[in-house]
């Protein structure tokens, strides 16, 4: 027993750190250890690492180091990146200068780390040439508030020992007493060692408690905690400065976007919500805001080609639907000027049978082959009579827009069009919009029921109201507006409960900021009516999707509903002979299909589907005859030549069964089983 115990704690530990012992950087050729372990060692963030270590081939670094420098380009309009440009300029500098005097390459040392990072400094105070002080520096740092750090700061370096390298000075770890070089008293009496140091070098003592300027500490006698906090935030600042979520996407997407896309994703920010329709359809509602749109110009027009990708997977990995969209901008001179400091939000909805799903969507712009992408997890509930309250939605503004003709819109809530930012940023100029759905709330529970709002501030109430449900006309529609004139800068959670009585029964939270910004960019929408919900497309997309998922009963009441509305429709009629097929009903099949083979150019699905129809029908000689109607069309290939060859035998005719069949392995000959058919036919002859 103990043995089988230790067994499956060594699988378990095998299975723990396999993946590590997988992205050694050992195993790295030379260049990209380099690269790694010593050009950008200070400046990768974690996942970034972590990723560059998870990459099989030479040409997938190449393409991520790529990616590396060019989200770190401070100017993507020049050639030139300002940035890489400096950083391998600090670091021949400090390979030049710092490693002088020590066994380690300038890189390796403190200083060559502290310059790599943040460059040079303001000014360097050097005191040398006194016997009771170490040789040290002093560097002052201004102006790098922008990564996180104070207006200005100082950092020292002492050479322990008057030889080799200069280590950085950490007031809390060493104290004064460490840039002494013969202080005998009391090692944790900070503040005698300071007085000491004052008597040599006031200038070095001013620093050595704490490197913030202006902060005393001279009373007390203690070393700044501040200091080593702010020594914390300068070895991680360079991380911290650029956002590194493009190294994920460049591992999850390398193997599907083509290589000139891999290493020039942007970010975006993103909305997914999942609304029911009037008709009980639930569609899923998605925006994607870019972090920006390059566009090409030509003469005086601009304009930008965008691929909308969309994949909808099951919970077993199976795929239940897919789009793909194609979206063509162009602006003249005025219309750029008036959008360019704007970002762009693309929104569109489809509908999706109940389930839970991965949902993936990738944005390429062709112009600039760029991508960008979201992936959410959906839930679309099954359970028609279960009190549901859909996910708020927080909005910035709101207007009375009723599409014309019955028509869809995404982010429609009733008579209202919804406007709204994926990142929940408010100014105190504008109004707050809730909007969400109440579904399965019983009648005879209405007029028990409120829905009360309460928006917490650092977890405490704010502001709370509460409403009747016959407060709202356009129930289960529910949209609130509040005015943030009150709300001072600060982050906000609200939430919204509905209480039938006493009892809260269902509830949701989202959070949300107000800004000390007077403005913000909001985006300039693109999004297109969709069709109204009576359209057959609409039957069309759920039996297509129930086909996927495998529930043929009802892919079947949905796709003959979409045909018997659009018959002349040649993708209803081949999804639904697809269900028929899966169902045996050959002869259902032919009915629907024949209509489509008196067409100029019938689709190459309609032939080979009827010809499979007639084949499992015995009907062998029409099975041949629309088989050779495909291929004086569409020209041989394997599954044609198969089929042919199937019919032949069954009619009989091995010996155009084999001609069928050696005409197909001359196509491809990787095929047993169609080897062992010809065996054993040839011993039939």
């Amino acid at each position: 027993m103990r043995k089988k115990s230790l067994i499956v704690f060594l699988i378990a530990i095998f299975f723990i750190f396999s993946p590590l012992m997988e992205a050694k950087e050992d195993n790295l050729p030379e260049r990209y250890r380099k690269w790694l372990e010593e050009e950008v060692v200070y400046i990768i963030t974690p996942l970034e690492k972590e990723v560059f270590l998870k990459l099989k081939t030479d040409r997938e670094r190449d393409l991520f180091i790529e990616a590396f420098w060019k989200h770190r380009d401070p100017n993507h309009s020049t050639p030139e990146n300002e940035f890489k440009e400096e950083h391998y300029r600090r670091l021949n500098y400090v390979n030049h200068f710092f490693g002088r005097g020590t066994p380690k390459p300038g890189w390796k040392t403190d200083r060559g780390r502290i310059y790599i990072m943040l460059g040079e400094p303001r000014d360097i105070q050097r005191v040398e040439g006194k016997s009771q002080v170490y040789p040290c520096e002093i560097w002052f740092y201004q102006g790098k508030t922008e990564i996180g750090l104070p207006p200005g700061f100082n950092l020292v370096f002492y050479q322990d020992s008057f030889t080799g390298e200069y280590r950085l000075y950490s007031p809390l770890q060493d104290g004064p007493q460490a840039l002494l070089t013969s202080y005998r008293g009391d090692p944790m009496d900070y503040l005698e060692a300071y007085k000491k140091l004052r008597d040599v070098s006031p200038q070095l003592a001013d620093v050595s408690l704490s490197l913030v300027p202006g902060e005393r500490q001279v009373t007390s006698g203690r070393p700044s905690l501040s200091s080593d906090l702010l020594i914390q935030k300068v070895e991680t600042a360079p991380q911290k400065q650029f956002k590194d979520r493009y190294a994920r996407k460049f591992l999850e997407y390398k193997d599907i976007v083509e290589v000139e896309y891999t290493a020039n994703y942007i970010d975006s920010e993103s909305l997914v919500k999942v609304m029911k329709n009037d008709s009980g359809l639930y569609f899923v509602h998605y925006a994607v805001e870019p972090e920006r749109l390059s566009v090409n110009q030509y003469e005086d027009k601009y304009y930008a080609n965008l691929k909308v990708n969309g994949k909808v997977s099951d919970e077993e990995g199976k795929n239940i639907y897919q789009f793909e969209k194609n979206i063509s901008l162009e602006f003249n001179e005025q219309q750029m000027k008036k959008i360019s400091r704007r970002p762009l939000c693309i929104e569109d909805m489809f509908p999706l049978i109940p389930g839970n799903y991965e949902l993936s969507i990738l944005v390429k712009n062709e112009a600039s082959k760029e991508f960008t992408s979201l992936e959410r997890t959906i839930n679309v509930p099954k359970e028609k009579s279960k009190l549901q309250m859909t996910s708020l939605i927080l909005g910035y503004k709101i207007e009375k827009d009723i599409p014309p003709e019955n028509r869809l819109r995404p982010f429609q809530a009733g008579d209202y069009r919804l406007y709204f930012q994926a990142n929940r940023v408010f100014l105190k100029e504008d109004d707050l919009i809730l909007a969400f759905q109440l579904h399965g709330l019983k009648e005879e529970l209405k007029e028990k029921t409120e829905i009360q709002y309460s928006i917490l501030k650092n977890g405490e109430e704010f502001k709370g109201i509460s409403r009747e449900i016959s407060e709202y006309e356009n129930f289960p529609q529910i949209v609130e507006k509040f005015s943030l004139k009150d709300f001072p800068p600060a982050h906000y959670q609200v939430e919204v409960a509905l209480r039938v009585g006493e009892k809260e029964v269902i509830s949701s939270t989202k959070e949300f900021d107000v800004t000390y910004a007077q403005a913000i960019a909001r985006p300039w929408i693109y999004s297109k009516l969709l069709p109204a919900v009576n359209n057959p497309v609409y039957s069309y997309l759920i039996g297509t999707q129930y086909l996927n998922s495998g529930k043929l009963d009802k892919a079947k009441n949905n796709l003959e509903k979409a045909f018997q509305q659009n018959p002349q429709s040649v993708g209803f009629a081949m999804n639904l002979s697809q269900v028929y097929l899966a169902q045996k009903k050959y002869r259902k099949i032919v009915q629907i299909l024949e209509s489509f083979l008196d067409k100029e150019r019938p689709k190459y699905q309609v032939y080979f589907m009827m010809g499979k129809a007639y084949q499992n029908l015995s009907q062998y000689e029409k099975a041949i005859q629309v088989f050779d109607q495909a291929i004086s069309h569409y020209g041989i290939n394997t599954n044609l030549l198969n089929s042919i060859g199937e019919c032949y035998s069954q009619l009989g005719n091995l010996e155009e069964a084999l001609k069928a069949w050696k005409k197909s392995l001359e196509i491809n000959a990787d095929q047993p089983r169609l080897k062992k058919k010809i065996e054993g036919l040839k011993k039939e002859k």
